[in-house]
């Protein structure tokens, strides 16, 4: 096993994502608006470490349980099995939510609220519960997967805010983590989507595998149709929101406009017209991007407020 097998099996690309998504809000948003925070940088990394390593044991079981489908509908990218055995993989697994668990109980511990332990464990369950069972349900399997991106966000704000609440500046800090509970609510949507699109694109090997995803009770065509449908739902909810929030700032609002919904206009018209693998793929890849797009306005918001302000 080489280091580059290893980053792959835990997808490194999305652990940093997520890290980087946590810090925009820890030193930009935060910082920026002055809220008060329980963690120091030290402890916020712990949080991170905790938050990555759980994922990433998430993403080898992931494997361990679908190297039969993987061997189908992407063979060159399997690496259990191939590069790293069972056993190995299993190794890795639990050390990594050893390890998860271990730093999620000493923030825990440190910001004074231990029994938040079990946001972590319920974490992991989650995560082996839907790769033994879930995930070859319809829509349940999904919306796990949805609610656990959704997580790494809220998570921030239950460790770094809510700890740090007073009788002095409880306004405040219920407005920040509101603002990350609206964060939330779009990694969701877009997850949401992103995972059922998924579904389709690797219909194959879940076909081997003898799973009930959507795609495969209602067909391809149904699904993408269902996809599209649900499209409208952050694309409404954006709008509206943006127009709520920021028609006072109009580089606000033409960010919002311009770079994320743009987008997700485009994702729509190809997902409508998508026959093959390599259009899922693409379509897939877009919501990725639309939903990075959106995590990067928190540093346009914080920096153009400031300098309105």
């Amino acid at each position: 096993m080489t280091v580059t097998s290893f980053l792959q099996l835990i997808r490194w690309k999305n652990l940093v994502m997520i890290i980087g998504i946590q810090l925009l809000f820890k030193y930009s948003y935060f910082a920026i608006f002055s809220v008060a925070t329980a963690l120091n940088s030290l402890d916020f990394s712990i949080l991170q470490f905790a938050t990555i390593t759980i994922a990433a044991a998430g993403y080898i079981i992931n494997d361990i349980y679908d190297t039969a489908a993987d061997a189908v509908n992407k063979p060159k990218k399997v690496i259990i099995g191939t590069i790293i055995s069972k056993k190995q993989g299993y190794r890795y697994y639990y050390i990594l939510n050893v390890l998860g668990l271990l730093a999620g109980f000493y923030v825990a511990y440190k910001v004074g609220k231990p029994s938040f332990i079990a946001i972590f464990i319920i974490a992991v369950l989650l995560l082996k519960v839907y790769n033994s069972d879930l995930k070859k349900m319809p829509v349940i399997g999904n919306f796990i997967v949805s609610l656990l991106v959704s997580l790494s966000i809220l998570i921030v704000g239950v460790f770094d805010i809510i700890p740090a609440i007073t009788d002095k500046n409880v306004v405040g800090q219920y407005h920040a983590f509101r603002v990350l509970i609206d964060y939330a609510v779009f990694a969701f949507m877009f997850m949401f989507l992103r995972e059922i699109v998924k579904d389709i694109e690797d219909i194959k090997g879940d076909k081997k595998m003898n799973m009930n995803t959507l795609p495969i009770l209602l067909g391809r065509k149904k699904t993408k149709n269902i996809v599209f449908l649900l499209s409208f739902i952050p694309l409404i909810l954006v709008t509206l929101y943006s127009f709520n929030n920021f028609s006072d700032v109009p580089f606000l609002l033409a960010y919002m406009l311009i770079v994320v919904m743009l987008p997700l206009l485009y994702f729509m018209t190809r997902i409508l017209y998508a026959k093959t693998k390599e259009d899922y793929t693409l379509a897939s890849n877009l919501l990725k991007i639309i939903m990075l797009l959106g995590m990067l306005s928190i540093i346009v918001i914080s920096f153009t407020i400031e300098y309105v302000a």
